[in-house]
């Protein structure tokens, strides 16, 4: 009994570190032609950086990871972050990054697509570069 009780804790600690501060829930990336920092990263997807040297940046939203990244990195929600790029639209003439389905469709998107940014669960494509974890 005692064994299964101590099993039990074991698994909830396990559980909780996964699911904590601890936990990495992905990977941005972009392609191979694309080198930014997390402060760029961060500008890119509030429209407030469009260029990195003479390639023109083209992120990507994720929608299986939208609300992680939005809080991680851009440190905002969906609703005003959906706001800032309609205002950005009719400012500017900005387009918000084109939201895709998942991990496989960013990836592809991300590898074939000079300028291209995204965030995955994990980039395990050879074709893409690993700019940082959130």
């Amino acid at each position: 009994m005692k064994r299964v009780f101590a099993l039990c804790m074991l698994a909830a600690f396990i559980s909780a570190l996964m699911s904590g501060p601890f936990a990495q829930a992905g990977e941005i990336i972009a392609h191979p032609s694309v080198s930014l920092s997390w402060a760029e990263v961060r500008d890119v997807y509030l429209g407030e950086q469009q260029f990195v040297g003479a390639i023109k940046l083209v992120p990507t939203d994720n929608g299986v990871l939208l609300a992680d990244f939005l809080a991680k990195v851009v440190q905002t929600d969906e609703r005003t972050y959906a706001a800032r790029w309609r205002r950005k639209a009719s400012r500017e003439g900005l387009h918000a990054p084109r939201l895709l389905r998942n991990d496989a469709d960013v990836h592809a998107f991300v590898k074939a697509t000079p300028g291209a940014v995204g965030y995955v669960n994990t980039a395990h494509d050879a074709g893409v570069k690993v700019l940082d974890s959130f």
